[in-house]
């Protein structure tokens, strides 16, 4: 792995800050709907939010995205 900068890694912490912020929403917003699609769709949405924050934490710790 390249040698991050600071900048690099500042940039990489709000991704991941709003990746968490957006997965926890959609859950809410999942959890809070009537219309099963829309749920089933802000269930998926909330999913997409969780894989991403995992790769960029994964990546961060020197592992493979």
């Amino acid at each position: 792995m390249a040698k991050l900068t600071a900048k690099d890694l500042d940039v990489l912490t709000h991704v991941l800050t709003g990746e968490e912020i957006a997965c926890k929403k959609a859950r809410v917003y999942a959890n809070t709907l009537t219309d099963p699609a829309l749920a089933q769709e802000m269930d998926r949405i909330s999913s997409a939010h969780a894989e991403r924050f995992s790769a960029l934490l994964r990546f961060l710790e020197g592992g493979k995205a």
